[in-house]
């Protein structure tokens, strides 16, 4: 059986050990590529200021190289006895490599590499996301401008209320989703920056070249404090959880939109029926499971910050070991998000309009507000024009005109979808993920 990387002479109680890894070698398995890549970096670093010489460097470089290549390919394990990936890559290198193996931890801690480790795979996972986001938002344009002529109901207070249109619907959330996307920018600007070197939260009496590692590693800047880089555990975390919460936000509430509006009683839209479940007991039914079971999961997303809050909001500076916590909560998230908006992108594409909602004699009042700004449009005031229509329903006597003619930007007759997809694009540019792409590359050639 392994041993610690920081036992002496005593060692561990089997159910203290069982007790504090928890989940680690699990959630680390999430990790291991970043680790190993990291390391790359680090040694690389070590070399240039005398700590490796250049056949060790070479020679370590080679057997990090295999190793990442069964991290990518799902072969790499922690083994038992083993308490997480950095203790794991130690391990596999000193059994290929002797002496040499040992050498790699030099200037770091496990602190800085669990960081580093967790900015790595947040930029990739953020990239990730950001493509499934960009594949809905791509959805709902087409079909906002498939059905922008289609009109709907709108409501307030769950009230019948004005004209609105499937072309207006689609096309806010797809507007959301720029919104959203603003934010997950600036939250992958936070993370695109450079922990490692700052150890064990202290820094290091080597002399560490912290602008090479994050040269190599592709980060946009480094965290330059290093009692602040450790504090960005856990803070990195909430701020990253808070931008995917709000996509889930929008996608719950589309969710909820999607199943009130497929209801009998509604009748707007109806799903295809590979995302519809039926009873046991009532032959007729058609249940929207996967939209309520995606708002389910939206609704679980956005509660993730809160847990980070609650973990982290009353630590003083400095590492402690609740924070090895949010990984269980928070690695796992971003396969759960892209699931969610890859099935809702599906949903979405193959979701059936109802073309003849207004010839429900239901929806007539919702012309109202046309009629009073027709009167005001003749020159009746406002006021006047809104008590006679609202006489007129009273009495009996309101004929409604369904023709609209909505022209200022962002209504009905002018969606304004060129200008959004710009506001999207223009947002999507900035992430510049291939600076990354390009460092990884070098480090594994």
């Amino acid at each position: 059986m392994a041993s610690k990387l920081w036992e002496k002479s005593v060692q561990v109680d089997k159910d203290v050990e069982r007790y504090t890894v928890g989940l680690d070698r699990e959630m680390d398995i999430y990790l291991a590529p970043y680790d190993i890549l990291g390391s790359m970096a680090h040694i690389t670093m070590l070399e240039s200021i005398g700590l490796l010489a250049k056949d060790e460097l070479d020679t370590l470089l080679a057997a990090l190289r295999d190793i990442y290549a069964d991290a990518v390919a799902g072969r790499f394990v922690i083994e038992d006895g083993v308490e997480d990936v950095h203790s794991q890559v130690e391990l596999m290198l000193t059994r290929r490599l002797g002496d040499i193996g040992k050498k790699i931890h030099s200037g770091r801690s496990r602190n800085d590499q669990v960081l580093v480790d967790l900015r790595l795979f947040i930029r990739s996972k953020i990239e990730e996301v950001v493509e499934c986001v960009t594949r809905l938002f791509d959805t709902l344009q087409r079909q906002s401008e498939r059905y922008k002529e289609v009109l709907m109901p709108g409501y307030t207070h769950l009230q019948v209320a004005m004209p609105s249109s499937f072309g207006l619907w689609f096309g806010a959330y797809a507007e959301s989703l720029a919104d959203d996307l603003m934010v997950l920018l600036a939250a992958y600007r936070v993370n695109d920056r450079n922990p490692l070197g700052s150890a064990a939260g202290y820094g290091s009496s080597f002399p560490l070249n912290r602008t090479m590692t994050t040269e190599l590693l592709g980060f946009a800047s480094l965290d330059y404090n290093v009692v602040y880089a450790q504090m960005g555990r856990g803070k990195t975390e909430r701020i990253v959880a808070n931008a995917i919460a709000g996509i889930a936000a929008t996608v719950s509430k589309l969710a909820f939109d999607a199943c009130m509006f497929s209801s009998q009683n509604f009748g707007f839209v109806k799903l295809d029926d590979r995302f519809t479940t039926g009873s046991s007991i009532m032959p007729h039914k058609k249940n929207p499971d996967v939209f309520e079971l995606t708002r389910a999961k939206c609704n679980k997303i956005q509660s993730l910050p809160a847990q980070i809050t609650l973990i982290t909001n009353n630590l003083p500076s400095g590492y402690f070991r609740d924070l090895q916590i949010i990984k269980e909560a928070f690695l796992p998230m971003f396969d759960e998000m892209k699931s969610i908006l890859a099935m809702t992108e599906e949903m979405i594409a193959h979701i059936s309009v109802n073309e003849h909602i207004l010839d429900d004699d239901r929806y007539r009042f919702m012309f109202s507000v046309e009629e009073v700004n027709r009167l005001t449009a003749a020159g009746m005031p406002f006021r006047d024009a809104y008590k006679k229509v609202g006489l007129d329903i009273e009495a009996g006597n309101f004929t409604p005109c369904k023709e609209v003619k909505h022209t200022h930007e962002g209504s009905i007759g002018n969606l304004c979808t060129e200008r959004i997809a710009a506001l999207y694009r223009d947002t999507l540019a900035q992430f510049d993920f291939e600076h990354y792409h390009k460092a990884f590359e070098n480090l594994l050639k």
